[in-house]
């Protein structure tokens, strides 16, 4: 029965991959990021801090704490629409909003002057589910701004659009504003796009470390202070656990997956998956996996054969970063090992697929790092940079392992590759862990209970 079961999944996996794909799985695939000065969050006490207000945990809900929502008009501002983090999660919350009754109006404020193939499909995707699209400038834009009970505006950058069409009616609408924030990079941190941040209705935000970052840097640097700043950790869709829990299908996906690279059942693949940049640390963990390789042959260490996953590249634009990737696999002849995966919707077969997933983002880190959660469940351990909310998420030594940003931690994760190579039961434990950390706190309803709270105390104010 269980071989039968096993077959008729396999004809359908195509079908059972399209069922399970969410918008959120491609959250991190293009994200654009820079490296960046660390942050240090050992310093961090945000539990005294009064401005600071902490997500609180929450069981699930038999009804969405989000039907208080209903028949509001929600107005969503998005700096652009693609595929990276920011206007994925807009679009989650919209389709949240939608499905317990809300009006929601999108609109996108930079759109490239030619026809663009991704804005054309996600445009769709949001009309398909009842989401209305409007022109970023016009009366029709500005009549709904005064007009909806909440004016959210996704991304520091969002800002500009406050003053280039508003303009004189900013005023009257920055009482009903939520800020949605996800950057962590210091070069946000212009007048130009957040001079209206004190007088907005609150400031919603990934991680309790770019909380702090935002608090500190717009006091220190542009003399101005936050709103009330809610802190507000993702989930992970139901769409997405769907697939996480079914072992059919991740055991289908498995096969299929390594299949097409060439790998083994039984090999051992260490993945990453980021858009391949800088920031995202691609470079570092490449060497580190091959300082690992050596690490293994020095110790004759009998192990089965590892393999090392960079999904998030760009065949038909290949970086000047990306090459130097390529340039560093061949110079060390392991391209029997590395493999390189072009940027897809598709994040689901390789967590499936992937024994261990490494978050090696530098700098100040991830905001959040939404794929983290999403490797969790998928119950993998995670080698992450001890920066940013990847801190808030991985618990060291428990759910994976981390280790320091930039060059020294090279060696460290190494290291830890080695570790969670060697030891079976470590990886299947630390999986297990992630698991079950992520079913305790980084489900949809969990999210949809601490964006509901944030939502609430927006609504009171407007009406002050």
């Amino acid at each position: 029965m269980a071989k039968h079961s096993v077959a008729m999944a396999k004809k359908r996996w195509p079908i059972i991959l399209a069922a399970f794909l969410s918008v959120s799985t491609v959250t991190v695939l293009l994200m654009r990021a820079t490296n960046s000065d660390s942050c240090n969050v050992n310093s961090l006490n945000l539990a005294q801090d009064k401005q600071i207000r902490s997500s609180v945990q929450v069981g699930n809900a038999a009804s969405s704490p989000l039907n208080f929502m209903k028949s509001k008009l929600v107005l969503m501002v998005s700096h652009e629409l693609s595929l990276s983090g920011g206007p994925l999660l807009m679009m989650e919350l919209a389709f949240l909003l939608r499905g317990v009754g809300s009006e929601v109006v999108w609109i996108t404020n930079r759109k490239p002057v030619e026809p663009d193939e991704v804005i054309y499909s996600l445009e769709n995707k949001l009309l398909d589910r009842g989401v209305q699209v409007f022109s970023a400038k016009g009366e029709k834009a500005i009549d709904t701004a005064l007009k909806a009970d909440i004016v959210i505006l996704n991304t520091a950058v969002a800002g500009k659009w406050l003053d280039a069409v508003l303009k004189e009616k900013v005023a009257r609408v920055l009482p009903k504003v939520l800020w949605w924030i996800h950057e962590m990079r210091g070069h946000y941190f212009d007048g130009e796009y957040v001079k209206h941040l004190p007088f907005v209705a609150g400031a919603m935000i990934d991680s309790h470390t770019t909380a702090e970052y935002w608090k500190n840097r717009t006091k220190e640097r542009l003399k101005i202070n936050m709103p009330e700043t809610f802190v507000v950790h993702l989930g992970n869709s139901k769409e997405l656990m769907e697939v996480a829990e079914d072992s059919v299908a991740k055991r289908v996906l498995r096969e299929h997956v390594r299949e097409s690279l060439g790998v083994r059942n039984d090999d051992l693949l260490f993945a990453i998956i980021n858009s391949v940049s800088r920031g995202k640390g691609q470079n570092l963990f490449l060497q580190a996996f091959y300082e690992s390789l050596q690490l293994i042959q020095e110790k004759k260490l009998q192990l089965p054969s590892l393999h090392a996953v960079v999904v998030g590249s760009d065949f038909s634009g290949q970086t000047k970063f990306e090459m130097e990737l390529r340039k560093f696999v061949i110079e060390n002849k392991i391209q029997d090992r590395v493999h390189f995966v072009n940027k897809t919707l598709a994040v689901a077969p390789y967590l499936a697929s992937i024994d261990v997933l490494v978050q090696n983002s530098q700098g100040r880190g991830e905001c959040f790092g939404r794929i983290t959660i999403e490797a969790m469940a998928f119950r993998l351990p995670v080698l992450g940079t001890a920066a940013g909310g990847t801190m808030e998420i991985v618990v060291n030594g428990t759910t994976g392992l981390l280790h320091p940003a930039g060059k020294e931690g090279v060696t460290p994760l190494a290291k830890n590759i080695v570790k969670l190579a060697t030891h079976v039961e470590k990886r299947l434990t630390m999986g297990k862990k992630g698991y079950e950390r992520v079913k305790e706190r980084f489900m949809e309803h969990h999210m949809s209970q601490r964006i509901a709270l944030v939502l609430k105390e927006v609504l009171r104010k407007a009406k002050q």
